[in-house]
């Protein structure tokens, strides 16, 4: 312990009070609100200070004196220790009505907004092994925990960024939130490495060979693993490759990238197919009975990671828009158009605009490959895209559904919808506090009608919520 954390004090039998922001849980202590990861509502613990300020501080529970009803044994034996999955050890309906009530107290405190109406969230059938993504890092830096011992010799680790250290890897064993053969790949890619000498990559004097490992699964069991080296040095790489198509089937996509900047991203960089196709395929059942649909998923494209909640809440959306054949729905934030496409068979014609141009491209190709023909599909910055001369070229909108960033949308967004006054909008948020900030915004001509939660990352405190808004006549 620091000498900084030596002269702050510990807190002992603490109860804790709630669930609260990014993950942590909330304790009162003598009027001090006190932050603390990894513990449930009812838990009494000693909480040890790490931080503190005037109104506010932030500890890390050291003791357990008792433990709450709501708490449960996590399923993941990494847990408070790679900083995901934060509410593991709290009960699923506890997470649900914990996330509803974020939802609701962002929605009244900052959009002024009635919730005595709101629907019950929408929970996940499957709460663990549910992502179609995972993206894991190699690191010559492990972190080591208090049950693993540090050799002279070791490799390094393949894992999850330990929180707030950037060149420091948790090496995962098992991890409970992308179905197999994810773990299996992982974990050959590492011994494969190991045994045949492949340093992973030290990021602070960027040297080394293996930088990440991606792994993208669809609900039909294909898989695409892409492998991201530091250096174009074939000799090495194709030998892994070969390992992982022979060794396991399920492999449909695998792909390479040589990164060679100082970062870890790779949007910039060209993606090489190794074997199999360049894309994996992502099936979504229809609205209300039309056909399915078919979407194609590249390497850099965005698909939501939990397919079977996506569609549930792209037919919320779906219900909310409630379209007539004779209407124009403008889909703002349009990513790959996905809610554009579940919903154009529903519509006459469909606008998206989205700012990523690769992100628009695949939605051209969406909308071609499952046969829409009502779908157009623009890139740009929304505030710049969306004018009145825009929307004279491209139809007044009957209704608009938006799916902006965690950030909100724009004024200048917001104000147009003002002025082009849709019949109906339908704004999905992955942020409640910003969402509530546009509402308040929106509340000079729209009232709010039905509101959704709908939960996709379970034992997280993440939610996406859904807002119908009606035209006051």
């Amino acid at each position: 312990m620091g000498r900084r954390n030596r002269e702050l004090p510990l807190l002992e039998q603490v109860e804790i009070l709630d669930a609260g922001a990014e993950g942590m849980a909330v304790a009162k202590v003598d009027g001090l609100v006190v932050f603390v990861p990894y513990v449930v509502p009812g838990d009494v613990v000693d909480i040890q200070l790490r931080k503190k300020k005037k109104n506010y501080a932030e500890g890390r529970a050291v003791r357990l004196h008792r433990p709450s009803p709501l708490r449960v044994e996590p399923a993941c034996p990494h847990f408070g220790v790679c900083g995901g999955c934060k509410w593991q050890t709290m009960k699923y309906e506890a997470q649900l009505e914990a996330k509803q009530r974020q939802v609701r107290d962002n929605l009244e405190r900052l959009g002024g907004v009635d919730c005595s109406h709101m629907n019950p969230i929408c929970g996940s059938d499957n709460i663990y092994y549910y992502r179609n993504k995972l993206e894991f890092t190699f690191s010559n830096r492990m972190w080591h925990t208090e049950a693993s011992e540090r050799t002279d010799d070791e490799w390094g680790a393949l894992g999850f960024h330990i929180p707030q250290m950037f060149d420091k890897v948790l090496p995962i064993e098992h991890c409970a939130l992308q179905a197999e053969p994810s773990n299996a790949i992982r974990l050959a890619v590492r011994d494969y490495a190991v045994a045949h000498g492949l340093e992973p990559y030290d990021i602070r004097n960027h040297t080394g060979f293996l930088r990440n490992l991606v792994l993208r699964c669809t609900t039909e069991g294909r898989w695409m693993v892409i492998v991201i080296v530091a250096a174009d040095d074939r000799q090495r790489l194709f030998p892994l490759l070969d390992m992982l198509r022979d060794t396991f089937p399920q492999i449909s996509s695998l792909q390479y990238v040589v990164n060679s900047k100082m970062n870890d991203s790779y949007a910039d960089q060209e993606v090489v197919t190794y074997y199999g196709d360049d894309h994996i395929e992502e099936v979504m059942a229809g609205y209300r009975g039309s056909r399915d649909l078919r979407f194609i998923v590249n390497p850099k494209s965005f698909y939501q990671t939990n397919a079977p909640q996506a569609q549930r809440l792209y037919s919320f959306v779906a219900d909310y828009a409630d379209l007539k054949p004779t209407d124009t729905l403008y889909d703002l934030y349009t990513g790959t158009g996905t809610i554009a496409l579940f919903l154009a068979s529903q519509a006459a014609k469909v606008v998206g605009i989205e700012y990523v141009e690769e992100a628009i491209a695949d939605a051209r190709v969406n909308a071609e490959r499952n046969g829409v023909g009502n779908a157009v599909f623009y890139a740009g910055d929304m505030a710049k895209v969306l004018t009145p001369e825009f929307i004279a070229a491209n139809g007044q909108p009957d209704v608009v559904v938006t799916d902006p960033p965690r950030a909100g949308m724009h004024e200048h967004v917001v104000q147009q919808l003002l002025e082009t006054a849709p019949r109906k909008i339908v704004y999905v948020s992955c942020n409640p506090a910003t969402q509530a900030r546009d509402l308040h915004l929106l509340a000079s001509r729209y009232d709010v009608g039905r509101i959704q939660s709908v939960d996709m990352f379970p034992h997280t405190q993440h939610v996406e919520n859904v807002v119908e808004l009606l035209l006051a006549r």
